[in-house]
């Protein structure tokens, strides 16, 4: 019981992935509905269920856009876990500030990238140009998608993507 199942708003819009457990639970108390049934059936005494995928809520759920936190994975994630000064793709990489902290930068979207240890190493506590290294890209904040937020599931579950990919 530790698949996830993607939670779709009434109009259809992805807005969460919970458990099993809770999707059980909000489909036995008519919140939800089965929407894809993509895993089998769970079997108890005297009824069967078939096991979601994908389920609907059936009433309208206004919640505010949620933005991605800054965080280490959501940058190595957002840098396709490559370093973005020489391109290698390493197993231990670092978080580095383009324009340092300790000169005023911030640690923002825009100013974090991912290292390796060698090229964090190698620019220190430089700026770009002090340093002569340069960027494979240029940092920007990952897309508020549906598809972003929740496509690193897809290789999973499969199924989602017609869901994901309209928003």
């Amino acid at each position: 019981m530790s698949h996830d199942v993607l939670v779709l708003n009434a109009n259809f819009e992805p807005i969460h992935i919970c458990g099993l457990k809770r999707a059980f639970g909000l489909i036995l108390a008519e919140k939800a509905v089965l929407v894809i049934n993509g895993r089998g059936v769970l079997h108890s005494v005297n009824q069967s269920f078939p096991i979601p995928s994908v389920i609907r809520l059936q009433r309208m759920v206004k919640r505010p856009r949620t933005t991605l936190r800054l965080t280490r994975k959501e940058v190595f994630r957002r840098d396709h876990y490559t370093c973005q000064y020489c391109g290698k793709t390493a197993s231990l990489l670092t978080i580095d500030h383009v324009f340092p902290r300790h000169l005023g930068g911030k640690t923002i979207w825009e100013n974090c990238v991912t290292a390796c240890g060698y090229c964090n190493h190698k620019k220190g506590g430089r700026t770009l140009q002090d340093s002569g290294l340069t960027l494979k890209r240029p940092p920007v904040a990952p897309p508020q998608s549906a598809l972003y937020k929740f496509g690193h599931n897809l290789n999973r579950y499969a199924e989602w993507t017609p869901f994901l990919e309209g928003w």
